[in-house]
């Protein structure tokens, strides 16, 4: 792991793969570990250099202040077309999972020349308010989410078991979860719940500026395109992706029939595969 610096704000990043591959881009939703290690490894096996990196005021990237964050969703993109340059091996192929597929798409549609292909994983194209025609949030899932007290911050083993505590609400595998929150915790700058809430719940991008929208312009974008999406999602339901295969040109959609907003450890394989097609 390493620090990129661009735009004099540093972004936390990690690489898999040989240098001189193709690069693959994935966007942290919001720090870098939203991103399984065994599907980077997978993509970099199939001759890929990857690059997983954390957002604004999350994980080792530059942390000011997640309660009044002061820059856009279409600064996050431009981040991302910057650390493609950074890196000196555009275009790359970017991926974003949940939040960070909101970067994603208004990356590539804001700045296509640093972009090949696009994957979009558990994701949707408004943000934010009202989902337009879009399936919103199960609320009775998201009811038992949020009416949880907040853990600690300051213990880790009671965050960690929070996430655990969530990620069975959410339908997804607790002890992977549990995993992750640990190491999330471990790399955060502190235990303030501003500051542990940005890179635990992404709450930060809960007060971003997503405007103006961008749904409208997906008939633009000209690189081949995946959109992947748990069957069981219960945070963006399934028809969310489907309206962006439908609504990109040329797009797949993958659904995993057994998954909800995680990549699961069997899903890896699969997820892998489809995006070293593109």
């Amino acid at each position: 792991m390493t620090t990129v610096h661009v735009h004099a704000i540093a972004l936390g990043v990690e690489s898999f793969g040989d240098d001189d591959a193709p690069l693959v881009l994935l966007v942290g939703g919001t720090t870098m570990l939203s991103w399984p290690d065994a599907l980077c490894e997978r993509l970099a096996a199939g001759g890929r250099r990857v690059v997983r990196y954390d957002l604004r005021d999350s994980g080792e990237s530059t942390t000011a202040d997640p309660e009044t964050p002061a820059y856009t969703l279409r600064d996050l993109a431009t981040d991302a077309a910057a650390l493609v340059e950074a890196l000196g091996d555009g275009p790359a192929h970017i991926a974003g999972t949940g939040v960070g597929g909101m970067v994603a798409q208004v990356a590539v549609l804001d700045h296509p020349g640093a972009f090949s292909a696009l994957t979009l994983v558990g994701t949707r194209a408004v943000a934010p308010g009202p989902p337009d025609d879009l399936p919103d949030h199960d609320q009775a899932t998201m009811r038992r989410l949020f009416a949880r007290p907040m853990p600690d911050w300051t213990d880790r083993d009671a965050v960690a078991e929070f996430a655990a505590a969530g990620a069975e609400i959410l339908g997804n595998d607790p002890a992977a979860a549990r995993a992750v929150a640990a190491r999330v915790w471990d790399r955060t700058p502190g235990t303030a719940p501003p500051v542990q809430m940005a890179n635990q719940m992404g709450m930060v991008f809960s007060r971003l500026d997503c405007t103006p929208r961008w749904r409208e312009r997906l008939s633009g974008i000209g690189v081949p395109a995946l959109v992947v999406h748990g069957r069981r999602d219960a945070f963006f339901p399934v028809g969310n992706g489907e309206v962006l295969a439908r609504e990109i040109p040329g797009a797949r959609l993958l659904v995993l029939e057994e998954a909800a907003t995680a990549i699961p450890d069997a899903a890896v394989g699969e997820v892998a595969e489809a995006m070293l097609t593109l």
